[in-house]
């Protein structure tokens, strides 16, 4: 079976952002070039950085994104530098844009998986929030991608405005040939944080309402023959936290140096590492890696830093439950 991504202990992923631009202009995106940099990496540089990790982990896994990743010249170049330095897996993120002939360009047994985003079922959901046209580029995409033999993952990013049309999914993904789902929730990061109306409308689900929805979709997409993952988000009070930072090994590389651990922190200075003259350090203390043992009744003690309002009021004392990692999940398969 191909691997890709994964959100488990003891699963190595380096998340590495090429670019930052992007053809779209996606209403949740968490890029933030104030804190990410608006650079473009050149060949050189991605070859030199993505052998810095190779050797710090032996066949993790890399996902190549952006911005839109296709939208690099030299893409497929730095999909067969990965796979002479060895990484379990080679992911290519994207809109469905598929920009330089990036299918023309490589091969099924170079890239395990394109990984696709649709934010609804239907151009009426996903458009408004990915943009005019984006769904019809995007099923465009995943068809011609399929046709070549590639495998395909799809992305989902559950918010208050798409989460009552995710059930329509997996007859979708189905007749498109989906290999693997991942529901993910949405990230409170990215400079569309910073309007308080878009907060609102793209507001995290509440539990009862995840609880009710998410793993049924998951279990029915197993049924129509994908593996299906998504996150547990609410622990119960009794149920054990764990913190990917500290059971995992997970690289969240940007083009300006920075390397973080834990994705709930990429709005700040607080990276565990950077990369300096192509090589990679410590970042200066205090920064997440510092954060990661700490343990709290709330559970992730990132959430209850930089979005608390996840968290639900104390009753008698006691919180109703936990938050989890964002970085564990669980997964159903066929």
């Amino acid at each position: 079976m191909r691997k890709t991504v994964a959100f488990s202990r003891r699963s190595a992923n380096v998340f590495f952002h090429i670019l930052t631009r992007c053809n779209l202009h996606c209403r949740h995106c968490y890029i933030n070039p104030e804190q990410h940099g608006r650079r473009t990496l050149d060949i050189d540089t991605i070859e030199k950085w993505l052998t810095l990790f190779a050797e710090r982990h032996a066949q993790a896994n890399v996902i190549f994104l952006g911005g839109e990743p296709t939208m690099h010249p030299e893409l497929a170049q730095a999909v067969r530098s990965a796979r002479s330095l060895a990484y379990g897996s080679v992911t290519i993120d994207t809109n469905g844009y598929l920009f330089h002939d990036i299918l023309d360009r490589v091969t099924p047994q170079e890239v395990d998986f394109f990984s696709f985003s649709l934010d609804g079922p239907d151009p009426s959901v996903n458009d408004p929030l990915r943009g005019e046209g984006s769904f019809e580029k995007c099923t465009a995409g995943i068809a011609a991608a399929k046709a070549r033999g590639f495998a395909v993952s799809l992305i989902y990013t559950v918010s208050q405005a798409n989460i009552d049309h995710l059930a329509a999914m997996p007859p979708l993904l189905e007749s498109l040939g989906i290999d693997r789902f991942f529901i993910q929730v949405i990230g409170v990061r990215g400079q569309w944080t910073e309007d308080s109306r878009q907060r609102e409308t793209l507001a995290q689900v509440g539990r009862d309402t995840w609880l009710e929805v998410i793993p049924k979709v998951a279990e029915e997409s197993a049924r129509r023959g994908m593996i299906a993952t998504f996150p547990k988000v609410f622990l119960d009070p009794g149920e054990t936290f764990e913190c990917a930072g500290l059971v995992a090994d997970n690289y969240f590389i940007f083009p300006n140096g920075r390397v973080y651990r834990c994705p709930l922190c990429e709005d700040y200075p607080l990276h565990g590492l950077e990369i300096r003259e192509n090589r990679l350090v410590d970042a200066p203390r205090v920064n997440e890696t510092d954060l990661f043992p700490l343990t709290i009744p709330e559970g992730c003690v990132m959430n209850r830093i930089i979005q608390p309002r996840n968290l639900p009021p104390a009753q008698g004392g006691e919180l109703p439950y936990k938050i989890a990692c964002c970085m564990l999940k669980e997964e159903i398969s066929p």
